[in-house]
C-alpha cells in the first residue's frame, strides 16, 4: 500500500477528527503524531506548535461556520433567514464541537487572518438582514448581536450549561423568536421616528 504523503492538510484533519470525536482536550502533537503513523518531529516540518495548530482548527471552523451560513440563507431573507442561519449555527457546532472550541481558544488580536475570518462571518449575517432595511451600521450591530446569541447558545449546549430538563429545540425556537421580534421593533415605525427626531437635533 502506498503511503500517503504528509503535508500540512493531512496534520489539520487529522487533528480536526481527533477534537470533533474525542473532544479538544484530546489533542496533543505526540496524539496527532501516532494517528498519523509518524514520530512528532515530523509535525514540525508542517504546524510551528501546538498553538499554531489550534490556530489554523479555529481559522477551519470559522471558514466552514461562513460556509453553512450562507448556504442556509440562500433564497431567504427577514426572519425565515435569521432563523435558518441559527439552525446552522447550531449544527455546525453539533457537527464540529472540537473544532469550534478552538475558535476560543486562540486570541483573533493582531491576527488579520483570523479576523478576516470572523468578519466574513459578521459579513454573511449582515447580508441576509438586506430585507429588513436597516442602515449598514445597524446591520453590524445586528450581524453581531446574532453571533452573540448564537455562540453563546450553542457553547452552553455543548458544554452542559443548560441543565433545565425542559426541551432545548424549544428553548432555541423562543430565542430565534425573541431575536426575530427584537430586529423586528427596531425596524418599526417609532424607531424610525425617534432616528428621524435625533437627526433633526443635530441638523
Amino acid at each position: 500500500m502506498t503511503r500517503k504523503t504528509l503535508d500540512t492538510g493531512r496534520v489539520i484533519e487529522c487533528a480536526a477528527e481527533l477534537v470533533d470525536t474525542e473532544g479538544f482536550d484530546a489533542l496533543t502533537l505526540t496524539r496527532v503524531a501516532a494517528e498519523l503513523g509518524v514520530r512528532q518531529p515530523a509535525l514540525y516540518r508542517h504546524v510551528d506548535s501546538y498553538d499554531a495548530l489550534i490556530r489554523s482548527l479555529g481559522l477551519r471552523a470559522r471558514e466552514i461556520l461562513a460556509g453553512r451560513l450562507a448556504d442556509a440563507a440562500i433564497g431567504l431573507a427577514g426572519d425565515d433567514a435569521v432563523r435558518a442561519m441559527g439552525v446552522a449555527w447550531r449544527g455546525m457546532v453539533h457537527d464540529h464541537p472540537g473544532q469550534y472550541a478552538a475558535t476560543d481558544r486562540y486570541p483573533c488580536a493582531g491576527d488579520t487572518e483570523l479576523k478576516a475570518a470572523v468578519e466574513r462571518v459578521v459579513h454573511v449575517l449582515g447580508q441576509a438582514l438586506a430585507a429588513y432595511g436597516l442602515t449598514a451600521d445597524d446591520q453590524v450591530h445586528v450581524a453581531r448581536s446574532l453571533r452573540s446569541a448564537f455562540h453563546g447558545f450553542s457553547h452552553l449546549e455543548e458544554g452542559d450549561g443548560h441543565p433545565h430538563p425542559l426541551d432545548l429545540d424549544e428553548t432555541f425556537d423562543h430565542l430565534l423568536n425573541l431575536l426575530c421580534a427584537g430586529i423586528n421593533a427596531a425596524t418599526g415605525p417609532a424607531t424610525e421616528s425617534r432616528r428621524r427626531q435625533l437627526e433633526d437635533r443635530t441638523q
